[in-house]
């Protein structure tokens, strides 16, 4: 297995234990009464997983899961089980499990402890890692949240054998995102797995799996709150977080809209002038296929319907990352070098879109 130190200012470092039986050290951070967080598929698929449990809510999944109803749900079940501030919450799923479950263990008691047990791909290279907590409302995604390190992160890979492939292909959007923000290494070693990545071979993802931890808890070390470098990590997010909303949340996996909004912020960087490495576009496009993302906005329309481009722009003035009503995009310049908050025309935007 592959250990990971997450180290933060301020806080206790963590670990990220990475590949088959990791699952195995739960009881080494969560004591003898751990609450269970966990979504129905998990449940169902794994649910010798969560017999060690004293008290467990089976939560919906996916971008179900992060509402004010589920939200409610768990801070009802952590209060009927008479749980305290020494208490651990310890979370089953995929990112959207994640999210919202530990945005539960930050307000209960105004903050417990809380162990993610990440069972999705993207859930392993991103969601588990950083502190974000979410659920999402009407206006927009993952509007209501908090900054909530976990105490621990479990990356069983033993897990992933049962992801759907639309799910297993969502985690490889992040992948190539995460590759793009650290720099060339990573971009290279993606694209040197990237059959084997499109092929579900485990032994291939758990490098890959480790290399994405640390290069988002390196970013994460130097910007908790997200006030600067940070930012980065938000590569490709304004357009796929509109293109969630506009779709229908749920509609397109996290990941795939991910890939085609990276692909967005190189076409809008090269016409913008920004792209300095003129072979990054193609590059990345090859990789989207082998990846079978998402390489551009109209191959996601044939699958998606319209997405009309005037209701995409609208959710982007809605998106978190936005001032005053204007959208900030990160673009990049090249691999591991990118611009943070770009500030586009807005006709340049549409016809981006269009």
């Amino acid at each position: 297995m592959i250990r990971i130190a997450v180290e933060l200012p301020g806080h206790a470092a963590y670990p990220v234990v990475v590949g088959a039986g990791a699952l195995g050290e739960t009881a080494q951070h969560t004591g003898e009464r751990p609450f269970g967080i966990v979504d129905l598929p998990v449940y169902e698929a794994h649910g010798a997983l969560t017999a060690p449990l004293c008290s467990l809510v089976v939560a919906p999944s996916g971008e179900e899961a992060k509402d004010w109803e589920t939200l409610e749900l768990i801070l009802s079940c952590m209060a009927h089980e008479k749980l305290d501030r020494a208490s651990v919450a310890l979370a089953f799923g995929g990112g959207s499990t994640l999210d919202v479950a530990g945005l539960a263990a930050s307000l209960y008691m105004r903050g417990i402890r809380v162990v993610y047990c990440p069972t999705t791909l993207l859930a392993m290279v991103d969601a588990s890692v950083g502190g974000k907590t979410a659920i999402n409302l009407a206006e927009g995604k993952n509007l209501v949240g908090t900054f909530h390190q976990p105490s621990a992160v479990l990356a069983d890979t033993r897990t992933l054998a049962t992801l759907p492939d639309a799910e297993w292909r969502s985690g490889l959007g992040e992948v190539v995102k995460a590759a793009l923000v650290e720099g060339e290494e990573l971009l290279a070693l993606v694209e040197r797995s990237a059959s084997a990545l499109a092929a579900r071979d485990l032994a291939a993802v758990e490098p890959v799996i480790a290399a994405c931890v640390r290069s988002k808890a390196r970013i994460v070390a130097s910007d908790e709150r997200e006030s600067g470098p940070r930012k980065a990590l938000n590569l490709g997010h304004t357009f796929a977080h509109a293109l969630e909303k506009v779709a229908g949340f749920g509609a397109i996996p996290h990941g795939v809209a991910v890939a085609c909004g990276l692909a967005l912020a190189l076409e809008a960087s090269e016409r913008a002038g920004l792209l300095e490495d003129a072979s990054l576009r193609a590059r990345v496009d090859s990789t989207l296929r082998t990846l079978q993302l998402p390489r551009s906005l109209g191959e996601l329309r044939r699958t998606h319907g319209a997405l009309p481009a005037r209701e995409l722009l609208a959710a982007m003035r809605h998106d978190k990352k936005a001032r005053s009503g204007v959208p900030g995009f990160v673009l990049p310049r090249r691999a591991g070098a990118l611009e943070l908050s770009v500030a586009l025309d807005e006709r340049a935007v549409l016809e981006l879109l269009a």
